[in-house]
């Protein structure tokens, strides 16, 4: 059977008959829809979840205005779940890992890298929740019976402390596992949705991204499939899209407090009726990533480490060195070899060739480029904790810049 054909049917099937899942797509533009070239062939839904299998779940926590009172809010944070084989499946998968700045948290790590597999959900969410998010997984697991004695799935964050009251612990155990509950195949909500919430990505409001690529070698087809939590360059610092610095042509790094009569929880931004650059203090947020990258070729875990650092050269191309205070981890898994990943016995898998993972490493890291702008697109502007505002992608100036390159 051509699981690839049977996986594009399955995708219009869904498509044509469950229409609640893509209305926010089809309503919302993404990037290639403001004319940014992108390298590379998308697949059908240019998302993660155009690898078979590959499920996602999102719960969105966005309450309450005015002054931060912490536990009550505001709150604007969530989490976002990656089922690799889908929420049904109790099977691991092959998966490596890399880090290009280690300020941050991505749980299950050392026994990934000591093992080469990952069992269960992998969970996104903001900084001070990856514990509970863990928790959540580690009961799933149990509850859905997966084989292992004990558990260490793979949870990881990124700080959404200036519009959200992350003090106040509001993603839940229940939160974590309704977004493992209703995760599913088809198009991915992008922008501030899940874990990407909260958060502000080169210099404007940022969150959850996707994207996706398909690649031939030799007479077979697979797709490699990223999704991101972008909450970095809060600044927007010598930002580049499509090739083109921007970061001097758009209203980069315009974060302020919407009312002047509340008192700032954090003072790293002005009040916006203040000068933008009348901020009082100079410790300001850098922000972090997280990037998923998911791909049907049946790659072994130490080539899925060799992928997991192709991320690093998006954010080369978008214009990031990766700061001092950036937590940007990266995670790479392969749905391949399903059903004989056995720990206990001798088993055959097939083996992706070395000399061909250019092509993965391609596809990465243009599926990782236009996933982090899709988030940016994909964000409206958010008004969230003590009045904060941090303002959405102007999308006409977008449209100007790149419809005046292509007349």
């Amino acid at each position: 059977m051509n699981y690839r054909i049977l996986n594009l049917i399955v995708i219009t099937i869904l498509t044509l008959t469950t229409p609640l899942l893509t209305d926010a797509a089809d309503k919302s533009p993404r990037a290639r829809d403001l004319g940014i070239p992108f390298g590379g062939l998308p697949g059908p839904l240019n998302a993660i979840t155009d690898v078979a299998g590959v499920e996602v779940g999102q719960t969105t926590l966005f309450s309450g205005n005015g002054a931060l009172r912490v536990g009550k809010g505001p709150v604007r944070t969530g989490v976002t779940i990656i089922h690799p084989r889908g929420r049904n499946s109790t099977e691991g998968v092959f998966g490596g890992w890399f880090t290009l700045n280690a300020s941050g948290e991505m749980t299950g790590t050392t026994w990934l890298q000591e093992r080469g597999l990952i069992e269960g959900p992998i969970g996104i969410t903001n900084t001070h929740s990856v514990g509970v998010v863990r928790d959540a997984a580690v009961s799933w697991m149990v509850q859905n019976r997966w084989a292992a004695d004990w558990h260490a799935p793979v949870v990881a964050e990124t700080y959404d402390g200036a519009l959200n009251d992350i003090n106040g612990f509001h993603v839940t155990r229940d939160h974590a596992i309704e977004a493992m509950r209703n995760a599913t195949t088809g198009a991915v909500e992008e922008g501030a949705v899940g874990g990407g919430t909260g958060m502000v990505c080169n210099g404007f409001k940022g969150g959850i991204g996707t994207s996706s690529r398909e690649i031939n070698v030799g007479d077979e087809s697979y797709s490699v499939g990223v999704l991101v939590q972008c909450n970095y360059n809060w600044s927007g610092t010598d930002l580049r899209i499509g090739g083109k610095t921007v970061s001097h042509l758009l209203p980069v790094g315009q974060h302020c407090f919407a009312d002047s009569a509340i008192e700032r929880h954090v003072d790293w931004y002005p009040y916006c009726d203040e000068s933008i650059s009348s901020t009082i203090s100079r410790r300001t947020r850098d922000g972090s990533i997280i990037v998923v990258i998911a791909t049907d070729a049946p790659l072994l875990p130490h080539q899925l480490a060799r992928v997991a650092k192709r991320p690093s050269l998006a954010l080369g191309r978008l214009g990031a060195i990766s700061s001092d205070g950036s937590g940007d981890i990266f995670v790479a898994f392969s749905t391949a070899n399903s059903g004989r990943i056995d720990e206990s016995n001798l088993s055959d898998v097939t083996i992706f060739p070395n000399y061909e993972l250019t092509t993965v490493f391609t596809a990465t890291v243009q599926a990782t480029e236009e996933a982090i702008v899709n988030a940016m697109v994909g964000a409206d502007t958010v008004v969230g904790a003590s009045g904060f505002r941090v303002k959405e992608l102007p999308e006409d100036q977008i449209r100007t810049l790149f419809d005046s390159e292509h007349r």
